[in-house]
């Protein structure tokens, strides 16, 4: 049991799970079966019943669940026209449309289908679980010697598990059900819950009704185990796993099974959130340190972690709901935070990370973190150093919460350096804003000593420095300043392009691969380079393009591999990259724009028409395109492609892949390097954009002629 559930994470809530073998499906019955039939010789779940085995609830759901499965596995049989249990995606359509769901305005009939389905094997796993504790108890452990520990009068402790002392604790006292949570996640020498208590809490759930709710002991226990110090993320997924947490929070019990039909988000709303305050709990271990230092370290200097959980509780509460769920969600967290007694100040807080819980992974991913106006906005919006903190550490466990192959080293760095550049925003004041002439001042100064250290004479410098924009010496580093100047030194053949790879960008895990190409300044440089790059298995994360008064283009790019890791240790490898873009680069004349490789078939499921985003911003000097769409082989390398039909000069890039879908921000010009401010054309760029990306299908190809 434990090696097939293995297989699937230990979790019912797979994007494509196995009707049969996931965990809560068929196999888990039959397992029940067979062990209930190898020690009771009971050959159906009616014996069982009648034997004082199973509960009638628990027969009755086991049937429900049964035969809800089988009508599943059979649609699947029948649709396919052979055996297949696996619930794929395009099967998923299928089956919420012959099971009469359909789209609303809130939700699709697919994630409709699929609620109900989770739902039935969230139950059926929880009986499972149950039903063989108690047979481990009850049969295979019946001869151990029995430790009993009374706490009062309602609960004690049998050989470390924790149980009622009567069968009618709860009916005399509901309140009882949410003590038992609390004294569990506060005595360390309690590792469960009895089988037969689970077994009441699931029969007495029906006692949470709005007087329990009201009962201001009852939300005086909630609260507390909240404010535990451990264990506050396994006892609150099991008031799940019971039943208790959906009826004492109904609004959480509506988001229970709900799930977004996406390649982003790997999990239901409910175990998403659970799992983000479990994330919230890990920061405080030592051995994911290493993974997340700075949230480890924050985490630390908070002082109501409560906030953190309850925030956690209620930022996707409104999902499904339909309209912004982020301030639908405030309404009800504001509500908690009356009912249970947080001041003014805490419930302001709570609400705000509610509100606010996507704007700093969406500032880290789409703008651009080297200009100081950026900076100074989001400071202004934090306000002090307290929201920054509690902002941070929520938004870290919530990205790994949503799926974890999201933490990239890169997305560590650029969430690292906003966290960072705003904390030395907030300690000057938000009255003493960096001045951009200041800042490239000074990074230049910093890095012509460095080069003058190394034998340069600035009448050198000054020549490679020759750039149209000093945006250089703003996004640059000191270091790779210091860096990509000693290589166009020492570089020279003008013919040839210079390509150079530095395989970890910057110190400690978090950082990507970083990619120099110096040539001529020709518009298809990007175009070439992105499909060089998407052919050798490279990720851009980002690309920032210089040019310089003679002619040339200076472009940086940060990648990481297949695996969304940097290129530490490859060095065999990246000596054959840079001779391969080298090659594309001298050689365009036959370049092929488009990828012919085939999109995966996960991807291939979601489609929805391509949309951009347009604005000119005169004091910053260029124009501003969001590209949102389903991600596909050459996507990047089509749009440099428009881009050097239209004669639009690529700036900057902020590159984001979520799941299937691509958000991707582009800064551009036109060829004098100044903000696009023809209408007409900005609409055309925009609308052949997404006419080349919906139109075209991934196995075309469309060649640029150079």
């Amino acid at each position: 049991l434990f090696e097939r559930h293995a297989k699937y994470g230990h979790t019912e809530y797979r994007l494509e799970p196995n009707v049969k073998t996931s965990p809560g499906g068929l196999r888990d019955l039959q397992t029940i079966g067979w062990v209930m039939k190898r020690h009771f010789n009971a050959g159906t779940f009616q014996e069982l019943q009648d034997r004082g085995v199973l509960q009638q609830e628990e027969l009755d759901q086991l049937r429900t669940g049964q035969e809800y499965l089988w009508r599943v596995r059979y649609a699947l049989h029948m649709l396919n026209g052979r055996e297949e249990d696996r619930l794929l995606f395009d099967h998923q359509r299928a089956l919420a449309e012959l099971f009469g769901f359909y789209d609303t305005d809130a939700s699709l009939a697919i994630e409709q289908f699929m609620r109900e389905y989770f739902r039935c094997v969230m139950g059926l796993g929880e009986l499972r679980d149950v039903i063989l504790q108690h047979f481990d108890e009850t049969i295979m452990k019946a001869a151990e010697p029995e430790s009993v520990v009374k706490l009062n009068r309602r609960f004690q402790i049998r050989n470390g598990s924790i149980e009622v002392t009567s069968d009618t604790v709860f009916e005399k006292s509901p309140g009882a059900i949410m003590e038992l949570f609390v004294l569990a996640a506060q005595n360390e020498d309690i590792t469960d819950v009895r089988a037969s208590t689970i077994r009441l809490i699931r029969r007495s759930t029906h006692l949470i009704d709005d007087k329990f709710r009201r009962n201001r002991r009852n939300r005086a226990h909630f609260m507390d185990l909240l404010r535990s110090n451990k264990r506050v993320a396994l006892y609150l997924r099991l008031m799940r796993r019971f039943g208790v947490l959906g009826a004492y929070l109904p609004e959480f019990g509506r988001i229970i099974g709900q799930m977004q039909h996406d390649l982003f988000h790997i999990y239901t709303v409910d175990a998403h959130t659970l799992e983000l305050i479990k994330n919230l709990r890990r920061f405080f271990y030592d051995e994911y340190r290493e993974r997340y230092p700075v949230a480890s370290r924050v985490i630390r200097r908070i002082e109501q972690p409560e906030l953190l959980y309850v925030a956690g509780l209620y930022h996707d509460i409104a999902k499904g709901r339909g309209g912004d769920h982020s301030k639908l969600g405030v309404v009800d967290a504001r509500a908690f935070c009356k009912r249970h007694g947080l001041s003014r100040v805490e419930s302001n807080l709570v609400c705000w990370m509610v509100e606010h819980h996507l704007l700093m992974s969406s500032i880290s991913q789409r703008q651009d973190l080297s200009d100081p106006d950026v900076i100074a906005d989001f400071a202004g919006l934090v306000g002090d150093q307290r929201h920054l903190d509690y902002l941070y550490v929520l938004t870290v466990a919530d990205i790994n919460a949503t799926n974890p192959t999201l933490w990239t080293s890169w997305r560590a760095s650029l969430m690292r350096q906003l966290y960072a550049e705003t904390t030395r925003a907030l300690s000057r004041g938000l009255e003493n804003p960096v001045d951009r002439k200041e800042r490239i001042k000074e990074t230049k100064k910093l890095a012509r000593a460095q080069l003058v250290e190394q034998g340069f004479v600035d009448p050198e410098i000054d020549e490679i420095w020759d750039l149209n924009s000093e945006d250089y010496f703003l996004r640059e580093r000191v270091e790779d300043i210091v860096w990509h100047s000693c290589a166009i030194s020492e570089h020279r053949d003008p013919n040839k392009p210079l390509v150079l790879i530095r395989q970890n960008s910057s110190a400690g895990q978090e950082a990507a691969s970083a990619i120099l190409v110096h040539f001529r300044d020709e518009n298809w440089l990007f175009a070439v380079l992105a499909s060089a790059m998407e052919q050798l298995d490279l990720n851009i994360q980002d690309a920032h393009i210089y040019t310089s008064a003679k002619g040339h283009a200076l472009i940086t790019f940060h990648v990481l591999n297949s695996n969304n890791q940097p290129l530490d240790h490859e060095f065999d490898r990246v000596e054959h990259l840079r001779k391969t873009l080298i090659e594309h680069i001298q050689d365009p004349d036959n370049y092929t724009a488009l990828i012919s490789r085939r999109t995966p078939r996960q991807i291939r499921m979601f489609s929805y028409p391509t949309r951009t985003r347009m604005a000119t911003d005169m004091n910053k000097g260029y124009t501003w395109l969001e590209v949102i769409s389903p991600d596909r082989p050459g996507l990047l390398a089509r749009i440099g492609g428009i881009f050097y039909e239209y004669g639009v000069v690529l700036q900057n890039a902020k590159i984001s892949t979520l799941g299937e879908r691509v958000e991707d921000v582009f800064f551009i010009t036109d060829q004098d390097n100044r903000p696009i401010q023809d209408s007409d054309l900005c609409e055309a760029i925009a609308r052949t954009i997404r006419e080349e990306l919906d139109e075209q299908t991934p196995t075309q190809e469309r060649v640029l002629e150079i």
